[in-house]
């Protein structure tokens, strides 16, 4: 039998765990959380306009999307607006104040990415990058049962 240490997914998540939390504790200087950083980010390049694309995007429940779009909007950051395609969709959008702190917020993201992995060249990173996307890939692909 292997020790807590022999295993890779020991470690993973020790470098997640530890990514995350400084991230969230830089974010929490702004007000924001990290799955808010995504969801401001996401519609700030376009990348999702609508909760349904966020959630596609951040592989989570379209009810957790709803709800930080809700935390979001409270805090002025973003709006929804009547999809015009769709009576039963709306379209997400940055709000001026969220327009102006999303820079702010990405040059803090800039800064935490270099910390933890700025000793890792280019090519490094794309091959970390390649493997983490197709582990993910392969986890889909997971029986129920792993017996």
């Amino acid at each position: 039998m292997r020790g807590l240490e022999q295993y890779l997914g020991f470690w993973l998540r020790r470098l997640s765990d530890t990514v995350a939390h400084r991230l969230e504790q830089k974010l929490a200087e702004h007000g924001v959380t990290v799955s808010q950083w995504d969801v401001l980010i996401s519609v700030y390049r376009g990348d999702a306009t609508t909760a349904s694309e966020v959630s596609a995007l951040m592989n989570i429940d379209p009810g957790a999307v709803s709800r930080l779009v809700d935390r979001l909007e409270a805090k002025g950051l973003i709006s929804r607006k009547p999809d015009p395609s769709s009576r039963r969709s709306f379209v997400l959008a940055l709000t001026d104040a969220g327009r102006t702190l999303v820079p702010q917020l990405s040059l803090t993201v800039d800064r935490h990415d270099q910390y933890f992995f700025g000793h890792l060249d280019e090519e490094e990173r794309a091959r970390l990058k390649e493997w983490m996307t197709g582990l993910l890939e392969h986890s889909h692909r997971m029986p129920d049962s792993l017996d």
